[in-house]
């Protein structure tokens, strides 16, 4: 099973939004893209930044933005995010009825597509789709909050997705988000997983930049069966 060199992607939902500048400067040239969680309070009952912080940080670096949609309608919205620049974004197969014409819009808008699925979400009906998107989000905990506790159990959809992108020989990043720490990114790297979103593991560490060089160190290991 071959798998790409892993991708590190810090969650600015863990950064201190007094100095989100700052916070996205201190990870700019140890991090592979900066994760960026939208919730609308609707979709997740949490409420956090939207397009305006987006576009205000493309200008203060030049980091992929990994825009994670948490929101309904994502139809009406996600262009926008690619307008502004987001090198991916993703939005949840949970929101959006017609998942395939998203996809070719945000790629017509200069866009990766990225398709998340949340905890309780089962990943084979949408497996047929998977050639639409450059991105696969699988949710290790439940969708809308930070610091939550990984589930392991939630790796075999990353094992199904692993073997179906072998199998049909895809081009397409499987990605994790929830719980990933020191601890818990080697399992998930074993499992199949080449991207890696990280919130309170890098921003809660005392040099966020050392952080993610030991996480993509420990995903490396992993994937290589060392």
């Amino acid at each position: 099973m071959t798998v790409p060199p892993p991708i590190v992607a810090p969650s600015i939902l863990a950064a201190d939004f007094a100095r989100l500048a700052d916070e996205v400067r201190a990870v700019e040239h140890a991090a592979d893209w900066l994760h960026v969680d939208v919730m609308d309070n609707h979709f997740v009952p949490n409420l956090t930044i939207g397009l305006p912080v987006v576009q205000s940080l493309r200008a203060v670096t030049d980091l992929p933005f990994d825009v994670h949609l948490m929101i309904t309608d994502p139809r009406r919205w996600a262009p926008g995010y690619a307008d502004a620049g987001a090198y991916n974004v993703t939005f949840h197969a949970e929101a959006c009825d017609n998942p395939v014409a998203l996809a070719r819009d945000l790629r017509s808008a200069g866009a990766k597509a990225g398709l998340a699925i949340d905890r309780d979400t089962p990943i084979e009906p949408y497996l047929d789709i998977l050639p639409s998107f450059d991105t696969l989000l699988i949710m290790t905990i439940k969708a809308g909050f930070g610091g939550q506790r990984f589930l392991p159990q939630l790796l075999d959809k990353v094992r199904t997705a692993r073997r179906h992108v072998a199998a049909g020989h895809l081009e397409l990043r499987i990605e994790v988000d929830g719980g990933i720490a020191a601890d818990t990114i080697a399992q998930a790297a074993e499992a199949g997983a080449d991207a890696f979103v990280a919130g309170t593991a890098v921003y809660g560490a005392d040099d966020p930049a050392e952080a993610i060089g030991r996480l993509r160190s420990l995903a490396e290991r992993a994937a290589a069966g060392v």
